[in-house]
């Protein structure tokens, strides 16, 4: 139950990243929000990480297991986040959302080919389930989400996704999210929990480390520096949350199977429409498309995430079809 809660409470913190990232980037930066986010993810780690008093075994951790963690900051915390701000930014969290779940079924093509976990054809199908809720949140039309904000709107523009580039850093972002847990898993594999603390930090420090980098180039200095309060404000949100979001699920893994944690993390969408419509209604995209599209997205990452012979159980299928989708790569 403990652990239930945890991945629950993981998956609303991830929800708000996502709304109060989308209200930064209205008219701020993707730069602008990596230079908060990212550096408040270490002082958010680094506390956790006095509270239990796992600081001192930093160095505990092998050199090959930080190299990879570092490597996980860079690709997850840099790449993927960037990638994931410009996408929002575009189109939008509502329909950028599903094409990031996309990341289930890069984390499980990379367990087939890199680890060699076996994938059941009901997790195939799931990929196919997450691909589809994407091509139906697509074909959505843009309207405001009800008659007072379509007034509200009228006095100034309306929000128009840009889908493709959307949907571009969407997928880069996808594929960065699910490259990175294979990486923590070759680093933290059969180590004690409180490593996770310890691995996030490490992670969160080498992405630090590149966006101070960065500061290097005058352009991006620039930019960065231009930054205006109010839209600090919500990066500071947007990187708290997340970083929140990051230690329930590391607390939750700690206590309950990933079986029972990464299944629960899919209410993620269900709580971003919630919490779009009540903060960003004039920003999103809303429609019956877009729920469809969600409800199948969340239906193929239940079916990737949730073990073949515990979905089958409770459908109760004839032996014959359940022996067919219980067939392993």
């Amino acid at each position: 139950m403990l652990g239930a809660t945890f991945a629950l409470l993981s998956a609303a913190s991830f929800a708000i990243n996502m709304v109060t990232a989308r209200r930064g980037v209205l008219t701020g930066t993707p730069s602008q929000a990596m230079a908060i986010s990212v550096p408040l993810g270490v002082l958010c780690f680094l506390l956790a990480a006095a509270v239990v008093g796992e600081v001192d075994r930093l160095l505990n951790l092998s050199p090959t297991s930080a190299a990879w963690m570092a490597g996980v900051g860079v690709l997850h915390f840099v790449v993927g986040r960037y990638c994931n701000y410009r996408a929002t930014q575009a189109a939008g969290a509502n329909l950028t959302s599903t094409v990031l779940h996309l990341q289930v079924v890069a984390t499980l093509t990379l367990a087939v080919i890199v680890l060699h976990e076996p994938c059941s054809v009901l997790q195939m199908i799931g990929g196919v389930l997450i691909i589809a809720g994407s091509l139906v949140t697509h074909r959505q039309r843009v309207r405001p989400a009800s008659t007072q904000h379509a007034v509200k709107a009228a006095a100034r523009n309306v929000f128009v996704p840009r889908r493709l580039t959307g949907y571009l850093f969407a997928t880069l972002a996808a594929l960065a999210y699910g490259t990175s847990p294979i990486m923590a898993r070759m680093a933290l594999a059969e180590s004690a929990p409180a490593n996770g603390l310890l691995g996030g930090l490490i992670a969160y420090g080498a992405a630090t480390a590149v966006i101070a980098l960065a500061f290097v180039a005058a352009p991006i200095r620039r930019n960065i520096m231009a930054l205006d309060r109010r839209n600090g404000r919500w990066f500071f949100y947007s990187g708290l949350s997340v970083a929140i979001a990051q230690g329930f699920f590391f607390a939750a893994i700690a206590v309950a199977p990933i079986m029972v944690v990464v299944p629960i993390l899919q209410m993620s969408l269900v709580f971003l429409l919630i919490f779009s419509k009540w903060f960003n209604p004039d920003h999103e995209v809303f429609g019956r498309l877009v729920i469809i599209g969600v409800s199948i997205s969340i239906a193929g990452a239940l079916s990737v995430s949730i073990d073949t012979d515990t979905i089958l159980s409770v459908l109760g299928l004839p032996e014959e079809i359940a022996r067919l989708l219980r067939w392993r790569l």
